[in-house]
């Protein structure tokens, strides 16, 4: 096989630090670590927290290198962003991977010397269109220029669901001839999410800020049901906002009606779900919901919002609900809470679909594209020179 033939001894990988990204690439680097493969990860957006340099610094082999930068889909990063593919030429020079592993899209037109590839986790186009509805303004030209940029000189893109990857042809348009369009689910490890005894008590885990989670629904259903809703998750927003967007207002942070767990670490939030019966998700856009995943996994009945992805991973595994609809989020909730045993069956069933997304599976798949994309070696594309509107700053 692919993988076996040519696994790279060593990958250079792109994580942010603001959302779910980094735990995906923790998560990666742990299972490659079990096959021999050492990372570097190369970390922007800000500085690690306490909890995520704890997380790296239990991944055998795992080189970090930590900087600021600001991400593509934050305001008026383009500087940030050339500096930031200035210093990744040079991480590449320093450690020599076999492989790039670019967890966002301008990076991909870098003239990296070894093959890459492009992990396509979230997009601002398919955010407002899900979440604000119709096209992103023009304000976002220059993001749309440059992701189709990066897209159109990576030999291989993948997305985590079939949902997030047609969102992102369809606003971004096809790949060029020749490159790869793959979908790798996530993953999350189920020895660190197990049930614990069960209590009255409904959780989710997002930001607050960002309208994608819908979190407000939550806040207006709550004071409704007769047990309590906490959510875990920074009230604080980045530099740009939810998405890459401006939230057009800021909402009520905390929520009044909803408890506030704050920013937990990822211990913590793994007994908050092992504690709760019901995890709630009324997502208006998720390009997979590695939350939702640990919640199945810490047996915890799922509600989920009734979007194209959600459904993919989850099929018959949980209850959805419209995004907008209150009242129907308030009946799925009320309808487990009322009846134990359907709230236990609907707890297996997700766990038991949950133990299929597990890190060997994700590392097996990434490693069977790796020993492709290292067979074919570098094109014509990955000797080019930056693609962007201009060079990277010195």
């Amino acid at each position: 096989m692919a993988d076996a033939a040519r696994a790279p001894g060593s990958v250079l990988m792109t994580a942010d630090t603001v959302g779910g990204v980094f735990s995906y690439a923790i998560e990666l680097a742990r299972a490659l670590a079990a096959r021999g493969v050492r990372t570097s990860l190369a970390t922007l957006g800000g500085p690690l927290s306490a909890a995520q340099r704890e997380a790296a610094g239990r991944v055998p082999g795992l080189a970090v290198f930590e900087s600021s930068f600001r991400l593509e889909w934050m305001e008026d990063p383009w500087d940030d962003v050339a500096r930031a593919g200035d210093w990744l030429l040079e991480l590449e020079e320093r450690v020599r991977p076999a492989l790039i592993h670019l967890n966002g899209y301008a990076h991909g037109a870098l003239g990296f010397r070894a093959p890459k590839l492009v992990v396509a986790h979230s997009c601002v186009l398919s955010w407002w269109a899900a979440v604000l509805g119709g096209e992103a303004p023009p304000r976002y030209d220059r993001y749309r220029r440059e992701v189709a940029r990066g897209l159109a000189a990576a030999p291989a893109v993948v997305a985590p669901t079939r949902a997030m990857l047609d969102a992102l042809l369809r606003h971004h348009g096809p790949l060029p001839g020749g490159a790869r369009a793959e979908v790798i689910h996530n993953a999350a490890d189920p020895a660190r999410f197990a049930p614990r005894p069960k209590e009255e008590l409904v959780l989710a885990v997002g930001r607050l800020w960002d309208q994608a989670k819908n979190i407000e629904a939550l806040g207006e259903v709550a004071p409704h049901l007769p047990w309590p809703i906490q959510v875990a998750g920074s009230d604080v927003r980045p530099g740009g906002g939810a998405g890459g967007t401006p939230l057009p207002s800021p909402l009520p942070s905390p929520l009044p009606s909803l408890g506030h767990l704050g920013v937990l670490s990822p211990s913590a939030v793994a007994a908050a779900l092992g504690r709760a019966s019901i995890y709630a998700h009324p997502a208006r856009y998720e390009p997979f919901g590695l939350s939702v995943l640990e919640a199945a996994l810490s047996g915890c009945a799922l509600v989920l919002g009734d979007i194209p992805s959600l459904r993919e991973v989850w099929g018959d595994a949980a209850l959805y609900v419209d995004p907008g609809d209150t009242e129907a989020l308030r009946r799925a909730l009320r309808a487990l809470i009322d009846a134990p045993g359907a709230r236990r069956e609907m707890a297996t069933r997700a766990r038991a679909r949950a133990l299929g997304f597990s890190p060997r599976r994700m590392a097996r798949s990434y490693l069977r594209l790796y020993g492709e994309l290292l067979e074919r070696g570098p094109g014509e594309e990955d000797r080019s020179p930056w693609r962007g509107e201009h060079a990277p700053c010195a």
